[in-house]
């Protein structure tokens, strides 16, 4: 589909517009806190699957459950069109503990929906009530509920495509929306090609001699060992990779020993490493392993590395991120919408849909993110502004595109 043919004219007249969604926003609310007041981790969604499925299926949907463990897909058709349309949302949350103080927070202590998606949910399930109530559409629509997003590997995202997702579901472009707090509500943010890294986690356990600390010719310090990797880890961006290129390089984890007066025998390191390219995402996983066999070998120790190749990059299709940014338009204003945002270091399991099937992933605007409303944040809530929004501007582009 080319951006020419995304703006062509159909039998229908009317397309969807966000007050139609007004009459729904109560509705969906209850939804949406409801969900975020009972969180399930990465597989472990089944409340949350049965909550959507009622719903889709009293609206009128065939609902096939247990697609990547958790995930299930709602079909509906209308009319004689042959084309299909995939939408998705994300229904995991996070081992977090909440702190907004909110009386829909979470009722189950260190898990808390701290990324948005009972938002995501809500505003499918919004989407899903208002097309089977108008059916201003022609072909079908698979709307996609996806378990397991935050697991970093092995997760639902590609749990779902491996168990068959686009074989017994076949669409034409599959599309995917994540709130992005810092961006002004119901803003939209897009762009064409690689728009997500890729991300990859490293762990590394160091091996050396535990021993007295008052005797350490007599060991061989893993801590020690372990400090000079985490300085050396520093370069491998800043002397690796061309400036012209983005990449990413983070320890997020340094544990070893618990006495003073005793030298630990392993130490252990976490990584995790952000990038765009397939060739820079290779020469990362040489530099580091390379460099940490060598640091550790030079001071006496020895490293056992386990490189776990997480989310590949989320690389958006053209023609989708064109008609994306049409429906956009046309609801908020193109004032309201970025169709060449900025690429970000964040990764997407998403990004497994887009290898099996052209289309896109848009952020939409969650409001300010000061005092700890970011992501991933004790403190984070998504913004129910967008319950509406969201479910127009998915209703829309399937209006738009099953033509």
């Amino acid at each position: 589909m080319t951006h020419q043919a995304s703006t062509q004219s159909t039998q229908f007249t009317q397309f969807t517009q966000v007050d139609d969604l007004t009459p729904l926003h109560d509705e969906l609310a209850a939804l949406r806190h409801r969900i975020h007041q009972h969180p399930e981790l990465a597989f472990a969604e089944h409340e949350t699957a049965e909550l959507v499925a009622g719903k889709l299926q009293e609206w009128g949907y065939e609902v096939t459950r247990g697609i990547g463990q958790t995930g299930l897909v709602a079909q509906l058709r209308a009319g004689d069109g042959s084309k299909r349309l995939g939408l998705r949302a994300d229904m995991d949350a996070l081992p977090i503990h909440e702190d907004t103080g909110l009386p829909y927070a979470s009722s189950k202590p260190g898990l808390m929906h701290a990324c948005g998606h009972d938002g995501h949910t809500a505003m499918l399930l919004g989407a899903a009530k208002h097309l089977a109530a108008t059916r201003r559409f022609s072909g079908t629509l698979n709307l996609i509920f996806q378990p397991a997003e935050e697991r970093g590997f092995d997760s639902g995202g590609k749990a779902m495509v491996d168990d068959g997702l686009f074989q017994r579901f076949p669409c034409d472009m599959v599309f995917a929306i994540h709130n992005h707090p810092g961006a002004p509500q119901g803003d939209f943010m897009m762009r064409p090609g690689p728009f997500l890294a890729a991300g990859d986690r490293v762990f590394i356990k160091i091996f050396g001699v535990g021993g007295h600390a008052a005797r350490p010719h007599l060991a061989v310090d893993p801590l020690v060992a372990a400090a000079a990797i985490v300085m050396a880890l520093q370069t491998v961006v800043s002397r690796n990779i061309d400036p012209n290129e983005s990449a990413v390089v983070t320890v997020g984890r340094l544990r070893s020993g618990e006495a003073l007066n005793v030298i630990p025998a392993e130490a252990e390191i976490g990584i995790s490493v952000r990038s765009f390219s397939p060739a820079i995402r290779a020469l990362l996983k040489e530099r580091i392993c390379a460099l940490v066999n060598a640091t550790a070998e030079g001071y006496g120790a020895k490293a056992e590395i386990s490189y776990i190749e997480g989310y590949p990059v989320v690389d958006n299709a053209a023609a989708a991120v064109a008609l994306a940014g049409d429906v956009a338009a046309e609801l908020v204003g193109e004032d309201r919408v970025k169709r060449e945002f900025p690429r970000m270091m964040g990764s997407e399991d998403f990004a497994y849909m887009l290898q099996a099937c052209p289309g896109a992933l848009v952020r939409i605007g969650n409001g300010p993110s000061e005092g700890g409303r970011g992501l991933h944040n004790p403190r984070y809530d998504f913004h129910d502004g967008n319950l509406t929004v969201g479910a127009a501007f998915w209703s829309r582009l399937a209006e738009r595109f099953l033509v």
